[in-house]
């Protein structure tokens, strides 16, 4: 399986999927198939092509977020941020009086 790819990687393959799109009724009507067929070929075509951008993207996102958490500095095991963040029940404080 190949790495992450660049952002102008997927659109280049995008391109390529594109003229592949409308490269395919052309051939077919030159070869003489319908007009009909070839259309449908080509909204085909199309739709498989747009589904795969679509998934292209949703892997692209899914690993740069996996890249940002991987940076992120860990901060324990619940998430806690700092001095202030303490569950429930009394802390007695310094000078602070108790009724």
């Amino acid at each position: 399986m190949s790495g992450p790819h660049s952002s102008s990687e997927v659109t280049h393959l995008v391109r390529w999927a594109v003229f592949s799109c409308s490269l395919v009724p052309v051939v077919l009507l030159g070869f003489g198939s319908s007009l009909a067929g070839a259309a449908g070929t080509a909204l085909g075509l199309a739709a498989v092509t747009g589904v795969c951008r679509v998934l292209l993207r949703h892997s692209e996102h899914g690993a740069a977020r996996l890249v940002a958490e991987e940076r992120a500095p860990h901060r324990g095991r619940h998430q806690r941020t700092g001095t202030g963040a303490h569950r429930g029940g009394r802390r007695g404080g310094g000078n602070t009086p108790v009724a």
